[in-house]
């Protein structure tokens, strides 16, 4: 859904019904269903509005509105919101242009932590993105745009790293470039998001990378294209999570025969667009190998 990050107080303002206007130096076509985020930084304003009591949470989605009109901010607009509620619009900045109407205003009894971004952002449940995810299928692109099915032909040779976008657009992707379409669902969500990297024999397949996220002292496995264990598995600690795929990536991949000093799981930070493979392997490689510590701590 998309949604809106406002500065305190008036996020709290909006979702309690005191105030109906946002206000924003640019106009937006956009109408319909809208989160209201209250963003991490506050307005001065604040103080003057503690008469109210107002339960502010920065940082989290605090309900949702429906955006229903977006108007130009005329002076004579301006006169009239200043009649009907002067202390709540006569701080309107000298920048804003356009006055964005918002109904149907619904507070949520249980906010839901999130970033926040400039504009109007998206903002996906993990219901959603698994709805997102299964429209990509596996395969690969190579550099001249030909979908493959496999990584047995000129994989080494021919592929090169979609973005999330591009993927969003193919519609196929291995693994590596699935994790980074999560990645790029997730990233309002104001989780710890890691990913990882399993390889048998540096520099060669099978491979796998995968999602994990940090909710409420839990851990959880995100999954789409392994198709075996798709789905979201929970975990109490990220060492039994990074152990159960490593024990599900030597049985399935590997069918049991794997020399654990040839075994190395890493993490990995998001790789830049449009490499190769040998460059995605060495970005990956860059991390220590937790294979070792998850050993001994099993």
């Amino acid at each position: 859904m998309k949604a809106l990050s406002i500065k305190e107080p008036w996020a709290s303002l909006i979702i309690n019904g005191y105030k109906e206007y946002e206000f924003r130096s640019f106009k937006t076509n956009y109408r319909g269903k809208i989160l209201i985020h209250a963003s991490l930084k506050k307005s001065p304003a604040i103080l003057e509005f503690q008469f109210l009591n107002l339960n502010y949470q920065p940082g989290f989605i605090i309900g949702e509105a429906t955006l229903t009109d977006c108007l130009k901010l005329t002076p004579e607009l301006r006169e009239e919101l200043f009649k009907k509620n002067n202390l709540v619009y006569n701080k309107i900045s000298n920048k804003a242009q356009y006055a964005w109407y918002l109904t149907d205003i619904k507070k949520y009894s249980k906010p839901i932590p999130a970033t926040g971004a400039l504009s109007l952002w998206n903002y996906y449940s993990l219901e959603e993105i698994e709805t997102l995810m299964n429209n990509i299928s596996y395969g690969w692109v190579s550099k001249n745009k030909e979908i493959r099915g496999n990584t047995n032909t000129n994989f080494f040779n021919d592929f090169l790293f979609q973005t999330p976008k591009e993927l969003i657009k193919s519609k196929i992707g291995i693994c590596w470039e699935q994790v980074e379409l999560e990645r790029y669902y997730l990233q309002h969500n104001n989780w710890d998001l890691k990913t990882y990297f399993i390889v048998y024999n540096s520099h060669e397949c099978p491979t796998h990378t995968f999602l994990t996220f940090k909710k409420a002292n839990l851990y959880y496995w995100f999954e789409h294209s392994w198709e075996e264990y798709a789905g979201i598995h929970t975990y109490d600690t990220l060492e039994k999570l990074l152990t159960d795929v490593k024990n599900k990536f030597v049985k399935s991949m590997l069918k049991n025969k794997c020399n654990i000093s040839k075994l190395a799981l890493y993490e990995y930070s998001k790789p830049k667009k449009h490499i190769n493979v040998t460059d995605f392997f060495t970005h990956c490689e860059q991390g220590i190998n937790l294979i070792p510590y998850i050993e001994e701590v099993k």
